[in-house]
């Protein structure tokens, strides 16, 4: 993560309370040379708060939901 665009950055960037703009840290991850390995590290470490590769914390709970989903479904047709 020394890589990382938000390395140094005050972490209320990526911290925002309810309702706050996740605009300025979305934009930060979109040129972030670590966003997937970032996005990556939320996912295996259940990461609930913050901005995250990219993804506010309601979309992380929408990819979540759909990589359960998936997974679930791939199941379903190999067994």
């Amino acid at each position: 993560m020394s890589l990382a665009a938000c390395m140094g950055l005050p972490s209320d960037i990526f911290f925002v309370d309810t309702g706050g703009s996740t605009a300025e840290a979305k934009a930060i991850c979109l040129n972030c040379p670590v966003e997937e390995q970032c996005l990556d590290y939320a996912i295996e470490h259940n990461e609930v708060y913050g901005t995250w590769g990219g993804y506010s914390q309601p979309e992380l709970r929408i990819l979540r939901r759909e990589m359960r989903r998936a997974s679930r479904d791939r199941m379903s047709r190999a067994g």
